[in-house]
Parts: structure tokens; C-alpha cells; sequence
């Protein structure tokens, strides 16, 4: 379980660890569904009330905690999609951040500790619904989906090293930082179905490990971002208004093709996607 938090100023860190999830299988809906999920008995959501480009989550045994997080994300991370799978939102969702604070009843501790962090992100979204009146339907799309190979030339990627049997075997780890220069993406003793959920994270669409590749890894991944507009951290250390200065390096594509030996192949599938049909700022908690 993770603790603490995952925060910064310049740079955006965040741990794939709580929000890691599969590529494909059941929707939101039968996630939210299912009979072990318990409800929150306490949750409240308020704006965020200071100025600097931090977001923090913090997980306990009875709660969840996050700080500084747009809308746009809470919604994404509660259904478990990528950014193409989430339609109908209002412009204020990318903008307004938010804090929240979620708490089991004692009785359901045992439950929530059971639960994976999918689940756990899945139980805000009745809470979206009573404090944001969230309304909402699933439709099937067509949209591009990215199957991710082994390129020519083999996989770059370092095999991660076996830990002794009397030291505590530390937990996958995979992180994003985002500074004026680009993102750096990296993991240690990382599996190709979390790298591959990183991946969709940034592209903004589904990835799906097509490698054959069944190890851990630690590997690092350098490039610019695609579309440096919707990257609302990407701003000049100052704290000015002045444009930040242009990113280096190379796309997520030729950096994943060069630096980890796999390749991304675009093609286009029927998807199931959530289409909010309606959503306000969220009520007086």
C-alpha cells in the first residue's frame, strides 16, 4: 500500500502505484457494482485553495486522501480510462482542482484494505454523483488503440535484479517527472503491463502489452510531450506568465522505439467509453 505523499512544485511526480489498472476487461460499472465494494461513509470535496502546481494522494487503511487534483483526473482515475475514453465534459475540468477526503466506517476497514487500487478509485464515483450530481452512460466507440511489440533489434529494456531471500522484496515501482525540459519516465522492477499503462497514460489512449515479455524491469525514458497545450504544469519556474521554454528531446514514439527497444502500432478497435451527460462543481460538503 502506499503512503505519504507524491508531491512537488517544478516537476509533477506521481506514482503509477495507485492508480495502476488494466488496459481491458470489466467497465467502470461492474467495478462499481460489485458486492465488496463498500461505500465511504464520510467524503467531502473542496476547491483547492493554494497556488502552487502540487498534487499529492495519500492512502491509509480507512481512507483516501488527495490534494490538488483537476476534476478531469478524479473523473478519469474513478472510471479507470484514458483521456480518449471519457467524453462530455465541461471546460472547468481540466482547470479546477480539487482536494478530497474519503473515509471507510470501522466495520469496513477489513473490506477496503482487500480491495485493489482500482477498486478503491472506483468508490468515488458515488461520491462524484452525490456531491457533483455526476450523470453519466457508456457507449462503444471507434478509436485508435495502441498495441505495444517488440521492436527490431530486440528489447533494450534492463532486467531487474533479484533481491536475497532475506531482504524484504521491494514493490514495483513507476514514476513520472515533469519539468521545462520534458518528461523523464521511469521504473524499477517494472512489469510491461504497468510500463504499458504508463505509456496510455501520456498518449492519451489505450495500450494493450502485445510483447510476450513476462519480466520486471527498471528502465528510464526520456521525451518531449505531444501536445505541450494540454500540460498545465509546463510552466517557468518564476512563476510568470512568459511561455515556458520549448522541450527537448525526442516524441513518446521514437523514445520508446530507441531507448526501450519496443514500438507502439496504432490501430483502430471498438472501445467502451464513459460519456458524462452531466456535471456540476460539487456541492457545500
Amino acid at each position: 500500500m502506499m503512503r505519504g505523499w507524491k508531491t512537488c512544485g517544478a516537476l509533477l511526480l506521481l506514482a503509477s502505484t495507485f492508480a495502476l489498472r488494466g488496459q481491458s476487461g470489466g467497465t467502470a460499472t461492474s467495478q462499481i457494482a460489485a458486492p465488496q465494494l463498500p461505500a465511504f461513509d464520510v467524503a467531502s470535496i473542496r476547491p483547492y485553495s493554494k497556488s502552487d502546481m502540487m498534487i499529492g494522494v495519500r492512502t491509509t487503511d480507512d481512507d483516501v486522501t488527495i490534494s490538488g487534483m483537476p476534476m478531469h483526473m478524479i473523473i478519469r482515475e474513478a472510471f479507470g480510462v484514458t483521456n480518449d475514453r471519457l467524453l462530455g465534459e465541461p471546460g472547468w475540468g481540466g482547470t479546477s482542482r480539487y482536494d478530497v477526503e474519503a473515509k471507510v466506517a470501522p466495520e469496513d476497514v477489513p473490506k477496503l484494505k482487500q480491495l485493489s487500487q482500482e477498486q478503491r478509485w472506483a468508490m468515488l464515483v458515488p461520491v462524484l454523483e452525490d456531491r457533483c450530481a455526476l450523470k453519466f452512460h457508456h457507449e462503444t466507440r471507434e478509436l485508435t488503440v495502441y498495441t505495444l511489440v517488440v521492436a527490431k533489434g530486440g528489447p533494450k529494456l534492463q532486467a531487474s535484479k533479484p533481491t536475497g531471500s532475506e531482504m524484504k522484496q521491494a514493490p514495483p515501482r513507476n514514476t513520472m517527472a515533469l519539468s521545462d525540459k520534458g518528461f523523464t519516465m521511469s521504473g524499477d522492477g517494472a512489469s510491461i503491463a504497468s510500463i504499458a499503462h504508463m505509456l496510455s497514460r501520456e498518449i492519451g489512449s489505450t495500450v494493450v502489452d502485445k510483447t510476450g515479455l513476462t519480466g520486471t524491469y527498471d528502465y528510464t525514458l526520456e521525451f518531449a510531450p505531444e501536445n505541450r497545450a494540454s500540460m498545465p504544469m509546463m510552466r517557468p519556474r518564476d512563476g510568470s506568465d512568459s511561455p515556458a521554454p520549448e522541450a527537448q528531446g525526442p516524441s513518446i514514439f521514437t523514445a520508446v522505439q530507441e531507448q526501450l527497444g519496443l514500438k507502439l502500432e496504432a490501430k483502430k478497435e471498438p472501445v467502451d467509453v464513459v460519456v458524462i451527460d452531466h456535471i456540476e462543481q460539487p456541492s457545500a460538503n
